[in-house]
């Protein structure tokens, strides 16, 4: 048990090591990019306070590769100054040591959940708000021309989202299967209630009636199957900013509502099974570090070397591979767990052959 302990220790801090070291390259490399874009109260404090707050959803992203170089980093360092020698001479078997390096990847898969989940969007989402209203001195604009959304037969536009998460600026659009126009009105605010259900407020409305287009005025009027409440915030930003939760939510309204969906799946099902490859990543880099006799010649720098260049193939080899997946329209799960699958087959293969 103890033995178990000292090795899980390392383990953990080879992965500190790591992301400390990435958080530094990559929240340096950030800075240098977003202080060209200071304006107004957006000053280099905000600059460094964007970063920080948009640097954990990044650094998820790259938990897979921090985990192998983090792992082989301790277990090499370990078999350099020959404990792992000594620890197999005492009878320690190699199942206790897949037990010493398993439970804290289940501890840190579990934290990688809670954080896509819980922390990292939040903080993303807090972070894109702040430098737009620092940048802009509003927190109403949308960037990039504002929200598009189509259901059926009918496109809504949502222009503004203000503090409160509260939609302005609201256009929509509604059309026959011969595809005229039938119904286009315009509102100054909406009140979003459970269920998707909108209640628009000072709304302009233009119906088709007889061929002319008849303008009403209303206080108020209801229109359902729109975004939901806790998906407002996040679409102001990036899907990477999304919560699991809300991911998987929105991407079930769009293909129910017969809108594209692929994009959000895919993302949805990388990151729910994204931990599951950072556990193969560890399972990868035991037998890689702690292959006993095999090669003694290869210096530590070689094998750190070696655990950067199958960190750089595999985050390449992922992207290519759902790429693929979605020009080739296969099945989305499947490909999201391609990743897992390959690296979990190739660590057997190569936990078969240790020698310990």
């Amino acid at each position: 048990m103890i033995l178990q302990r000292y090795i899980a220790s390392h383990l953990v801090r080879g992965w500190i090591m790591v992301f400390l070291v990435l958080a530094t390259v990559f929240g340096l490399i950030g800075f240098i990019e977003e202080i060209g874009h200071t304006r107004f109260e957006y000053d280099a404090i905000e600059v460094a306070r964007y970063i920080l707050k948009t640097l954990p959803q990044q650094l998820i992203g790259l938990a897979p590769v921090i985990v192998l170089l983090g792992s082989m980093v301790a277990l090499s360092g370990l078999d350099r100054s020959n404990e792992l020698t000594i620890i197999s001479c005492t009878g320690f078997p190699l199942r206790k040591l897949l037990g010493a390096v398993a439970l804290p990847t289940l501890v840190l898969m579990a934290l990688l959940w809670g954080a896509m989940e819980y922390v990292a969007p939040q903080l993303q989402q807090s972070a894109e708000r702040e430098r737009h209203l620092l940048r802009y001195r509003n927190d109403a604009k949308i960037p990039n021309g504002g929200l598009w959304s189509a259901t059926g037969h009918r496109y809504i536009h949502l222009d503004k989202l203000y503090k409160g998460g509260i939609p302005g600026d609201i256009s929509l659009y509604e059309f026959d299967e011969s595809r005229q126009l039938t119904r286009a009105l315009t509102a100054r605010t909406a009140q979003v209630s459970p269920e998707r259900r909108w209640l628009f407020e000072k709304v302009r409305e233009k119906r088709l009636v007889d061929g002319e287009l008849i303008t009403g005025w209303h206080q108020e009027l209801e229109i359902d199957n729109l975004w939901a409440a806790d998906e407002l915030p996040t679409l102001s930003t990036s899907s990477e900013g999304m919560p699991l939760s809300v991911m998987h939510r929105y991407s079930q309204y769009l293909r129910d509502s017969g809108q594209p969906a692929d994009r959000y799946l895919n993302q949805f099902w990388q990151h729910l099974l994204m931990p599951l490859t950072v556990a193969a990543m560890v399972l990868l880099a035991t037998p890689l570090s702690a292959n006993l006799g095999a090669r003694r010649d290869r210096s530590f720098g070689m094998r750190i070397g070696l655990g950067a260049v199958l960190g750089i193939l595999f985050y390449l080899g992922a992207q290519i591979t759902f790429a693929m997946g979605q020009l080739l329209h296969l099945n989305i799960p499947l490909v999201a767990a391609a990743p897992a699958l390959i690296v979990t087959l190739c660590a057997l293969v190569l936990l078969r052959r240790m020698r310990w």
